[in-house]
C-alpha cells in the first residue's frame, strides 16, 4: 500500500498540502473534535458557545453546509473560523437541479439519466449550480483557505437525489464535479472527502485520483469498528478516514484502546449536541487526553 499523503490535485495548494499532511501525522496519535452549526440559526455559533460553556474548549474543526445557496453566510464564518485557527468542513445539501433550495428538496428525486446526459437543459442546469459552487469555494481559495469538501454525502443511502440513482450514477456526478472544480475552475484548496453513510453500499468508490478521504456518517452509540473496518476495505490506497457526521461522540478512549483511527468526529448540530451527548461526557470527551481541540492544532 501507498504511504505517501499525497493530495489526488497534483497542484494542491500549499494551504491544502499542509493541512493534508497534518492530518496524516496524526494518524494513530488523537481524533480531533469537530461541530457542525445549525444553519438555520441566524446568529449562529450556539453549538460553539455552548461547548466552550460546558468544556471549557472548542472543536479543532466546524462543520458548515451551502445549504440553501447560503454561500456568502458560510464563507464569511469559514473565513472567521481558519482566522481562529480552527479547520474549515463544508458539505452540501443540494436541492434538486436547477432551482431547488434545502434540505426536503435534497430529498426529493431528479431525472438523473437526463441530469447527467450533455446537451440537455436538466444537464445545463446541474452545470450552473456546480459553478455556482465553485464561484463560491474560489472566495475561499483566494483568501487561502483550505477546505475539507464534503459534496453528495451519504450517497449510498436512497434518501438524497444524488443516491436515488446507484452507483454507476453516483461516480458519474462525483468525476464530474471533481473534473469541473479541479480542472475547469481551478480549485487547488479542497481535500476531497467521500462521506459514506454507513450502509455499507458497494461499488460507489469513485476513483483512487479521485478521493483524498474516507469517512462514514454513523448516528448511534459506539466507536463504529465494524464501519470502520468496513471502510478500509474500499480501496487499497491509504488515506485518513473519518467519522464526518455523528449523534453520541465515540468513546476517545476507547478508540484508543482498540485503535480505531479515525481522523475527526464532527458532532451533528442540535439535538444531538444537546440531547445525546450529556454535559458531564462532552466535559470528558473535550478534555480528554486522546482529543485534539483548536488549542492543540499547530498554525494550519
Amino acid at each position: 500500500m501507498e504511504n505517501t499523503p499525497i493530495l489526488t490535485n497534483p497542484n494542491a495548494s500549499p494551504a491544502a498540502v499542509k493541512l493534508y499532511n497534518f492530518l496524516w501525522s496524526m494518524k494513530g496519535k488523537g481524533i480531533l473534535s469537530g461541530q457542525q452549526e445549525f444553519p438555520m440559526d441566524h446568529n449562529h455559533g450556539e453549538e460553539l458557545r455552548y461547548i466552550k460553556e460546558v468544556t471549557g474548549k472548542e472543536p479543532a474543526i466546524l462543520g458548515l453546509d451551502y445549504i440553501s445557496s447560503d454561500f456568502k453566510g458560510v464563507n464569511e464564518r469559514a473565513a472567521a473560523w481558519y482566522k481562529k485557527g480552527g479547520i474549515v468542513s463544508i458539505c452540501w445539501h443540494w436541492g434538486i437541479p436547477p432551482y431547488g433550495q434545502g434540505y426536503p428538496s435534497s430529498k426529493e428525486s431528479v431525472n438523473l439519466p437526463e441530469l447527467l446526459t450533455p446537451g440537455t437543459e436538466l444537464h445545463q442546469g446541474f452545470l450552473n449550480n456546480l459553478d455556482q459552487a465553485a464561484e463560491a469555494l474560489k472566495e475561499l481559495r483566494d483568501q487561502g483557505i483550505p477546505v475539507l469538501w464534503r459534496p453528495y454525502h451519504e450517497f449510498d443511502g436512497n434518501w438524497f437525489w444524488w443516491g436515488k440513482g446507484g452507483s454507476t450514477a453516483f461516480i458519474l456526478l462525483w468525476r464530474t464535479m471533481y473534473d469541473r472544480f479541479v480542472k475547469m475552475h481551478g480549485l487547488d484548496n479542497l481535500i476531497w472527502v467521500l462521506g459514506y453513510a454507513g450502509e455499507k453500499g458497494e461499488g460507489y468508490y469513485p476513483g483512487d485520483e479521485y478521493v483524498d478521504i474516507m469517512g462514514v456518517d454513523c448516528y448511534s452509540e459506539g466507536v463504529h469498528e465494524d464501519l470502520y473496518n468496513w471502510v478500509l476495505t474500499q480501496t487499497n490506497k491509504q488515506m485518513p478516514l473519518c467519522h464526518h457526521e455523528n449523534g453520541p461522540i465515540p468513546e476517545p478512549g476507547l478508540l484508543q484502546e482498540k485503535g480505531i483511527d479515525w481522523g475527526w468526529f464532527l458532532t451533528w448540530h442540535t439535538i444531538h449536541i444537546h440531547q445525546q451527548n450529556s454535559r458531564s461526557y462532552l466535559n470528558y470527551v473535550y478534555n480528554h487526553p486522546y482529543v485534539i481541540n483548536l488549542e492543540d492544532l499547530p498554525k494550519l
